[in-house]
């Protein structure tokens, strides 16, 4: 409620004080929030209401009518009567509470922020819990958040509707258990229909509890399993449904060769794996059929120490038309693997050899030759890569990012080779040793560049990061 101001006038509800709006604090733990004049939100709140307009001084020869006291026009005393004033427009809603005002506003802020403003009032909130301003967003809830302690000492399932009303249709579980995701599916409206992306991180499902899960959650069509030890490759035969597009699975014990047998054969329509499992090995690699050779686009087998080049042979005969592969930490594979699949993979957009020791400038040449679509090329830890192998590179003209993160032969003059490639607009150094300031100072003629990392770079300097903010004012330099 506003209070009464100067002359009566309602004082609006978010008139800021010396510029600041101060957020009362909430019991919920979120704690109080400010908006100062610096930023976007209080400079462009138009809060204050514009001044009343100034009415001139009374005078004994010109006496003021009451109309002219509530702003009406004014008579001389006995001269003749004014024409009637229409009444006042119609009285429009505080600019703070306008909700179209407010749908345009509330843009700029980040999520924890929205999660904040929403705890101002009623009108704010009504307008925030619009899905529109969730979309894309997963919340994170941990099996300690999921329950109320009740004063007898008993637990309560905790109210999930201001979920359901930001629509939300990701969640991620940390640290669940079957019956935490039983009480789930039952306390959350839409985990029937509107869940389609679901995240199971360090919990303790088991076989059965997968199964019910994705029984009863028929909307599914993303899943990620990591860090669950409990479930093993029996439960992945019961419970995949051919409903799912993209499937996640990492750090998981029980994950081996029989459990990429159940994904390609249960999941046809599977569009996007990734598989971070130490046991899986060249043979897992021929159970792919050709229904995922027609779907699947992505695919990343993340230390999978096992795999060697003769894994690599069996992905590109039964995914032809992958166009984002990561073989990172597959340490077996070296430039016989890259060639396979540079000949083979020509719709290749993302490439990621990062930690494959045994790659060398051999696999470069093979990737600059025939990949000519590629886009991205990620080479961290790639150490027995060198200036030669950046001479192949710099032919690609569609590369648009390129990562070489701790490659310790690079030197200065395999920054010469980059310089050509005028695509790059990422570009990462970080932790190479031999670059020095005057060869990362030749970075200047890639205009068109909007990332550069050079983090652990011992030739970047306070001098050159200023040297760059002058000449690369476009681009973001990372520390």
């Amino acid at each position: 409620m506003s209070s009464p101001g100067v002359n009566g006038d309602p004082k609006p509800p978010c008139l800021p004080r010396n510029g600041l709006v101060k957020l009362p604090g909430q019991p919920n733990g979120l704690g109080a929030a400010s908006i100062t004049k610096g930023t976007p939100a209080a400079k462009n709140r138009p809060c204050q209401p514009p001044p009343p307009p100034t009415l001139p001084p009374p005078s004994l020869a010109t006496p003021l009518s009451r109309a002219a006291l509530v702003g009406g026009p004014c008579s001389p005393a006995g001269g003749p009567a004014s024409a009637p004033v229409p009444g006042p427009p119609a009285e429009r809603p505080p600019l703070a509470t306008d909700e179209k005002i407010l749908n345009g506003l509330f843009w700029y802020f980040s999520a924890c922020e929205k999660c904040v403003l929403a705890q101002v009032c009623k009108a704010w909130r009504r307008v925030l819990y619009q899905p529109k301003f969730w979309a894309g967003l997963m919340p994170v809830l941990h099996a300690k958040e999921l329950y109320n302690v009740l004063p007898g000492g008993e637990k309560e399932f905790v109210n999930l509707q201001g979920f359901a009303a930001r629509g939300f249709e990701g969640f991620c579980l940390v640290g669940v258990s079957d019956l935490d995701i039983c009480e789930f599916i039952d306390n959350y409206a839409l985990s029937k229909k509107g869940v389609k992306a679901m995240s199971l991180k360090r919990s303790t499902i088991t076989d059965a509890g997968l199964e019910v899960m994705l029984e009863q959650m028929q909307g599914v069509v993303r899943l990620e399993l990591s860090g669950c030890n409990d479930f093993t490759e029996a439960g992945l035969w019961s419970s995949l449904s051919a409903r799912i597009t993209s499937l996640s699975v990492s750090d998981c014990i029980n994950v081996a060769d029989d459990a990429i047998a159940a994904i390609s054969q249960l999941l046809p329509n599977l569009a996007e794996l990734s598989l971070q499992a130490y046991h899986v090995t060249d043979t897992a690699l021929a159970y792919f059929t050709a229904r995922q050779g027609h779907s699947t686009h992505t695919l990343r087998l993340l230390s999978c120490w096992e795999i060697t080049n003769h894994g690599v042979v069996n992905v590109v005969h039964s995914l032809p038309n992958l166009t984002s592969l990561s073989l990172s930490g597959c340490s077996k594979v070296t430039d016989d693997g890259v060639e396979l699949v540079a000949e083979n993979l020509r719709k290749l957009r993302s490439l990621d050899l990062s930690w494959c020791p045994r790659i060398t400038d051999m696999a470069l040449e093979y990737v600059a030759c025939d990949l000519h679509r590629l886009e991205e090329l990620v080479l961290d830890r790639c150490v027995r890569i060198t200036d030669t192998g950046l001479s192949y590179l710099s032919t690609m003209s569609s590369l648009r990012s390129l990562y070489l993160r701790w490659c310790c032969q690079v030197q200065d003059f395999g920054l010469k080779h980059l310089l050509a490639m005028r695509s790059l607009r990422l570009l990462s150094l970080a932790g190479c040793p031999l670059l020095t300031t005057t060869g990362l100072s030749g970075l200047v003629q890639l205009q068109e560049l909007e990332e550069l990392e050079l983090t652990n770079c011992p030739g970047a300097t306070p001098e050159l990061f200023k040297y760059f903010s002058q000449h690369l004012p476009r681009c973001l330099v990372i520390e």
